[in-house]
């Protein structure tokens, strides 16, 4: 009776020890939902962030569609070969950019499709981020396929210019403006190209061009430093996951020896508590065997 009654006054070996293991399950569970918590925002940073790259990178690309597209226009005369190489290149450049991020935004996409209860995000924000990339994706494709298109037209002129039978005049209009052809880019100048009024015209225009560059390398630059500061952000994380669990580890090692060191104290105690209670009764024992014998003392004496 004496042990049973400490068991239930101090919880007992078997109380104490349930108790450490709901304790050391709370802990590791709030650990892995704060992890959780912070990879799931560390991805969310990394998708937002080169979702706000991409839409930059479309809105220039879509300036540099509209110039290649007028330059198309103005005539094969008008337009420079460098001008429009240049914004060939440069639009080629930042499709295949593009493609690119996006391939990146689909994976971050993938990783969160496997689990998105860790990540806490709903169908509808997954459905949303989707329609973003199809949406640029087509606008990329149809970018790239009336690239390609005028490409091919240019080849089946190319290989269509007549040449002249016989000799020419010197008056002739055939000697005047030239057309050359290099492979696949076919562009015309007139014979003296530094008289003529698009001189001007194409010195703004490269001046355009770079301070257009030196733009995109300011961009390229804060592109680097976001990366590093992701970086930094991932180490970090890494670091305070990996002290973590020294903490979590100390801390079970901890618990365990003041599970045994509680135990031995418990014991102790249910042997103190019994050899009290083995006194107790011995002294009543005794007490009563005096009052008995006074009795039969008194009554063969009286």
């Amino acid at each position: 009776m004496a042990l049973r009654r400490s068991g239930s006054r101090y919880g007992g070996p078997a109380g104490t020890r349930a108790a450490v293991v709901a304790r050391n399950k709370s802990v590791r569970k709030s650990i892995k939902e704060v992890n959780a918590f912070r990879y799931s925002s560390f991805v969310d940073l990394i998708y937002f962030s080169s979702k706000t790259e991409v839409c930059k990178a479309l809105n220039k690309t879509r300036g540099l569609y509209q110039r290649w597209g007028e330059l198309q226009e103005d005539g094969v005369i008008i337009t420079s070969k460098e001008e429009l190489d240049w914004t060939n290149t440069e639009l080629r450049n930042a499709l295949r950019s593009i493609e690119w991020d996006l391939e990146d935004l689909e994976e971050t996409i993938g990783i969160v499709e496997k689990n998105p209860r860790k990540f806490k995000i709903d169908g509808g924000e997954l459905a949303s981020r989707r329609t973003f990339i199809e949406h640029t994706k087509e606008e990329v494709k149809s970018m790239k396929e009336r690239l390609n298109l005028t490409k091919k037209d240019r080849d089946v002129t190319a290989r269509q210019v007549p040449e002249p039978v016989g000799p020419v005049d010197d008056n002739s209009p055939l000697k005047m403006p030239q057309v050359v052809t290099h492979g696949a880019t076919r562009y015309s100048r007139l014979v003296n190209e530094a008289d003529s009024p698009n001189s001007e015209f194409v010195e703004r225009t490269l001046a355009q061009q770079q301070m257009i560059m030196n733009q995109q390398d300011g961009h390229l630059d804060q592109i680097a430093s976001s990366m590093g500061t992701l970086k930094n952000m991932s180490r970090q994380i890494g670091q305070e996951v990996d002290e973590q669990a020294v903490m979590l580890d100390d801390f079970g090692h901890e618990m365990e020896t003041t599970q045994s060191k509680m135990e031995n104290t418990l014991s102790k105690m249910a042997k103190v508590m019994h050899l009290s209670n083995d006194r107790r009764q011995w002294a009543a024992i005794g007490a009563l065997s005096g009052v008995l014998a006074v009795v039969l003392i008194l009554f063969f004496v009286l």
